[in-house]
């Protein structure tokens, strides 16, 4: 078995930014720590219904800020800010500390793997057939414009006796390239019959660094490039790869100039 990382740990540092940003000496570090697992357990333990995608957290000696994403943002600010006030006092009495709070909109949650394995899971749970969940959310997205999707459900589906995972994938999903942005994003639905898991992985495209232009138009991304490259007639793939190039030996390989084929006879 291959040992399986956290694409967005695997990132951190290189295209992704830590999601608590504090510094402190080691006899605290460990309460600071704990800190930011209370604050997260409440919010979402409190706003499971708003849509949540990620919380980060800020600290300063004595303030946080904290920044939470949302696809509803009004079900977590509420009617003339209620909710938030309610939730700022429950932070306060958590942490002692003053805490300012972030709501900042997920404008398309369809690219956002967390909330799609939380639409994925919530109809599993309303007895929705766990395929046409999957298909369903794998076409919004890339409708949405997304690279590539691939979405995995492990369990007891369809009430079976025997637990097994099936996934469906779409586009690419390059895993060990670290330019390429992959969300993550992993859910359970409590059906009758047990749990079940569902992960997803969304390639929302590749940030490059800065100052950096392609080979051809500036816009273009790797994928991109193949894909027109295979439209204009270069390498085929697969099996009539092979066919394509012994039918044009003599054609201009990239630039080597043409191959002549040999004859029997020939010295040599």
């Amino acid at each position: 078995m291959g040992q399986k990382v956290h694409p967005g740990a695997m990132r951190v540092g290189v295209i992704h930014d830590w999601k608590s940003n504090w510094y402190t000496d080691t006899k605290t570090f460990a309460d600071y720590i704990l800190e930011d697992v209370k604050i997260r357990g409440h919010i979402y333990g409190k706003l499971a219904h708003a849509g949540l995608s990620d919380i980060l957290i800020r600290k300063d000696k004595q303030r946080i800020t904290v920044d939470i994403y949302t696809a509803r943002p009004g079900i977590v600010i509420g009617k003339s800010g209620v909710e938030v006030d309610a939730l700022r006092k429950e932070l306060h009495a958590i942490t002692q500390k003053n805490v300012h709070i972030n709501i900042n909109e997920i404008k398309r949650p369809e690219l956002d793997a967390k909330l799609v394995s939380q639409a994925i899971a919530e109809q599993l749970q309303n007895r929705v057939s766990f395929r046409r969940a999957m298909k369903r959310s794998l076409a919004s997205a890339m409708r949405s414009g997304a690279q590539g999707i691939r979405i995995q459900c492990g369990g007891r589906l369809g009430g079976g006796e025997m637990s097994r995972s099936e996934s469906y994938s779409e586009g690419r999903v390059p895993l060990h390239t670290i330019r390429a942005d992959i969300d993550y994003g992993f859910s359970e639905a409590k059906t009758t019959y047990g749990r079940i898991g569902v992960k997803v992985w969304v390639n929302k495209g590749e940030i490059m660094p800065e100052g950096y232009e392609s080979i051809g138009t500036k816009d273009t991304r790797l994928g991109d490039q193949d894909q027109a490259r295979r439209r204009r007639g270069g390498a085929a793939e697969g099996l009539g790869a092979s066919r394509e190039s012994g039918r044009g030996r003599s054609q201009d390989r990239e630039g080597l100039g043409p191959v002549r084929q040999r004859r029997r006879g020939e010295g040599g």
